[in-house]
């Protein structure tokens, strides 16, 4: 007990010190998840607009589809990634495994179902009488889709914000596909996982309480949102 109580003192005076370390690696983490929610939020917005205002064969299949994603194995999608772009993969050629680009790339594919489902059920509780009425004064499908995303905007912002946190919480995808190379791959969730391991107490609790306290922001901010 008292191993840990010096390892949660140890902890704290590195964030409060900013050690470069533990700064570079949540800064990296930050980043990385940053850039794969951006990049899946300018995917599915725009194509849960679609699906939504557009009657097609399937299309209720395709939306249990999305939502039976949004439990996929984070280690589902390293495997998918890695066999994709290992050197023996079909576009190995790219030469990407072990950077950020793979994570990237892991997450979006990753994010992009959570992000994608709940876009669609936004635009879904939305009064079909605001997309009707547009259409009467003469707007355009793409017009009629924004205005039903701008009615929808908290619960689809509610859904980008589930979407970074998956992002920065998961670790299977990263070890697999980033490699935890420190100083270019090393991520919060995977130096947590190794430092542990070492016996690095004091580093994995200080990743762990600015992890945590990511978490608390990311809740607090959903909670305003989901209020608004």
């Amino acid at each position: 007990m008292t191993e840990l109580w010096e390892g949660l003192v140890t902890a704290v005076k590195l964030i409060i010190s900013l050690d470069p370390e533990v700064m570079e690696i949540a800064g990296r983490s930050l980043a990385i998840s940053a850039t794969s929610s951006t990049i899946a939020a300018l995917i599915c917005l725009p194509l849960g607009a679609v699906i939504h205002s557009n009657k097609f064969p399937g299309k209720r299949t395709l939306i249990n589809i999305v939502q039976t994603l949004f439990s996929l194995p984070t280690v589902a999608v390293g495997l998918f990634v890695f066999v994709l772009f290992s050197r023996a993969g079909p576009i190995g050629g790219l030469d990407i495994m072990f950077t950020p680009v793979a994570m990237v790339i892991g997450q979006v594919i990753l994010i992009s179902p959570i992000m994608l489902g709940l876009t669609i059920s936004a635009l879904s509780g939305v009064d079909k009488a605001i997309a009707d009425t547009a259409i009467s004064l003469g707007a355009s499908g793409l017009q009629t889709a924004v205005i039903t995303l701008r009615e929808a905007r908290f619960a689809v912002l509610a859904g980008l914000i589930m979407g970074f946190g998956r992002a920065i919480s998961e670790v299977g995808l990263s070890l697999m596909v980033g490699g935890n190379i420190a100083g270019f791959t090393r991520t919060i969730t995977t130096a947590i996982s190794l430092e542990t391991s070492k016996g690095d107490l004091e580093l994995a609790l200080a990743l762990g309480i600015i992890l945590i306290v990511i978490a608390l922001v990311i809740n607090l901010v959903l909670n305003r949102v989901q209020q608004r």
